[in-house]
């Protein structure tokens, strides 16, 4: 039977419940348990993949197809365990299900409440497909005391009971505030934090302290003490050099001894955690440093490009190198050659990654035209792919109104919808649901690669499978127009409709893909693409 850790926040909010339960998860990996980690989300958008960048971040896709919380990413990203479906749950998507059940009268006129049928079924997808686990760690989003959270915080009630003594724990994290003014650290909030947990009838027994200052003895004693929670169980969260280091830094403070304790479970031999070792050495000693120009439209939010800032810190990794991301607004390049050149001439790489709308795609063109004739490495994602084919249409090809049926009518629609081209070939495509594929392509899909291609000789094979999150396509009615420019197509469908990877092997390295290799990537397994993209620019310093 799994063992389930509760985590919960109080205080405020971004406290790094998401980064401690991926650390915990990676520590008690290394001491050899199957781990999963999920997430419920109290806002009522059934799912954020409607909800601007600029509020939650960045949407994490899973393979199977689900836009969750990026949180999710932090947990493949720490503990190599691919997110499903089931791995994020948010109060629309459980209000939307007790609703549509409702309408079919399945609850034979039963009055339908929060409480029970609102925490079963917060209670069901917790406990749903983990036979094959020895701990599920479930993270609540937001804070105790929020309106929104307390039918999870009541279910995580509920569930205690319910799992019997000894399977599952709470975990709590919470703030203990710097007075500067004072010179002393605070455990007020803590204490009222914990308080009003304790209230809705959860009581922690680990509390995870975040403090910008070390926290005394004495410290943790006294909140021990007001909380009703041993000493040794207070563990302090200082902020971390790199987010790669916090599993080693909560290891140093006991977090996985106490968990286990908690659970009357013997911690036995240290965990090995050489891997976490070896990282953060290649990132405090690294050999050199390159620049990487990301040319994007939501450059102010930088969690709106959460995977892709890991991506490339991965590919840094993986080459020993120090990557320097200098963040660029697209939307100063437009109708200014000389702004692009100012701020990207100082880069050894450039990246445009994905968007939606036309704001900002005129700089992302000139910024593939900056790349291709400088011959500085570029790597495309998603938009970024589609883009570099609209400027290799428009500078090379002779085809000056090439654009994206994304930004309105044209004439020349490189980019499209699938229905939009494909039907005229008679080739139109369903998804699962029954809709034609001008909707949004979601999850893992597969693709073939040409033999002799660059991005073959990078992945090390012909077939590969990555995540997509777009409802725009590049025309392969264009293809013939592309590749006489130098454009290869050199990653296709297998049914060889779709286009997948684009290419200019005359280039020192010049990629676009459709999908999001940055949502597979791991510091332990930097993805293929990254590695070689950041080999590149460093190959491109050694030039300048």
């Amino acid at each position: 039977m799994a063992r389930y850790i509760f985590i919960t926040g109080g205080v405020v909010s971004s406290l790094g419940k998401g980064l401690m339960a991926a650390s915990l998860a990676a520590l008690l990996q290394a001491r050899g348990y199957r781990v999963r980690i999920r997430k419920f989300d109290p806002y009522l958008n059934v799912d954020p993949g409607t909800m601007s960048p600029y509020q939650h971040g960045e949407v994490y896709v899973t393979d199977d197809g689900a836009e969750t919380d990026l949180d999710l990413g932090h947990y493949e990203r720490f503990t190599g365990v691919s997110a499903r479906q089931s791995d994020n749950i948010t109060s629309g998507r459980i209000y939307q299900t007790i609703i549509q059940r409702e309408r079919r009268g399945d609850y034979l006129g039963a009055t339908v409440q929060v409480i029970p049928h609102v925490t079963d079924a917060i209670k069901a997808f917790a406990t749903a497909e983990t036979d094959d686990l020895d701990f599920v760690l479930c993270e609540i989003g937001g804070t105790v005391g929020d309106i929104e959270s307390l039918p999870f915080i009541e279910a995580i009630r509920q569930l205690r009971n319910d799992l019997g003594r000894g399977n599952s724990i709470s975990i709590h994290v919470t703030l203990v505030p710097y007075i500067a003014a004072a010179g002393e650290l605070k455990t007020k909030p803590t204490q009222h934090s914990v308080r009003e947990l304790a209230a809705l009838g959860v009581q922690p027994d680990v509390l995870v302290c975040r403090c910008e200052k070390p926290l005394p003895q004495s410290e943790r004693h006294k909140i021990g003490l007001f909380c009703n929670v041993r000493p040794e169980a207070v563990i302090p969260a200082l902020d971390a050099p790199s987010i790669y280091a916090v599993p080693l830094q909560y290891h140093a403070e006991g977090i996985d001894h106490e968990v286990l304790r908690a659970f009357d479970i013997e911690p036995g031999d240290a965990p090995d955690l050489s891997r976490w070792t070896e990282i953060v050495d290649r990132l405090t000693n690294p050999e050199g440093e390159v620049t990487v120009g990301v040319v994007g439209k939501y450059v102010g939010l930088q969690d709106a490009y959460k995977s892709l800032n890991e991506a490339l810190v991965h590919g840094g990794i993986a080459n020993r190198v120090k990557v320097n991301i200098r963040w660029i607004d697209a939307e100063l390049f437009e109708g200014s050659e000389s702004e692009v050149t100012a701020a990207l001439e100082p880069c050894h790489a450039i990246l445009v990654p994905g968007a939606f709308g036309e704001r900002g795609a005129e700089g992302k063109i000139a910024s593939v035209r900056f790349a291709r004739e400088r011959e500085i490495p570029y790597f495309g994602i998603c938009f970024g792919m589609q883009m570099a084919c609209v400027e290799s249409a428009r500078d090379l090809a002779g085809i000056p109104d090439a654009s994206s049926t994304e930004f309105g009518a044209t004439e020349q629609p490189v980019v499209g919808l699938i229905t939009e081209w494909m039907s005229e070939k008679g080739l139109e495509k369903r998804d699962a649901s029954g809709d034609l594929g001008g909707t949004m392509r979601l999850g893992a899909y597969p693709a073939k690669l040409a033999g002799n291609s660059v991005v073959a000789s990078i992945y090390g094979g012909a077939e590969i499978s990555e995540r997509h999150r777009h409802r725009y396509e590049v025309n392969t009615h264009y293809r013939e127009a592309l590749e006489k420019t130098g454009l290869v197509f050199s990653g296709m469908s297998p049914d060889g409709t779709l286009p997948e990877i684009v290419e200019r092997p005359d280039h020192p390295w010049f990629v676009g893909v459709q999908f999001h290799p940055e949502l597979k990537s791991k510091p332990f397994d930097p993805h293929p693409l990254f590695a070689s993209f950041i080999e590149a620019a460093v190959r491109q310093s050694r030039l300048v």
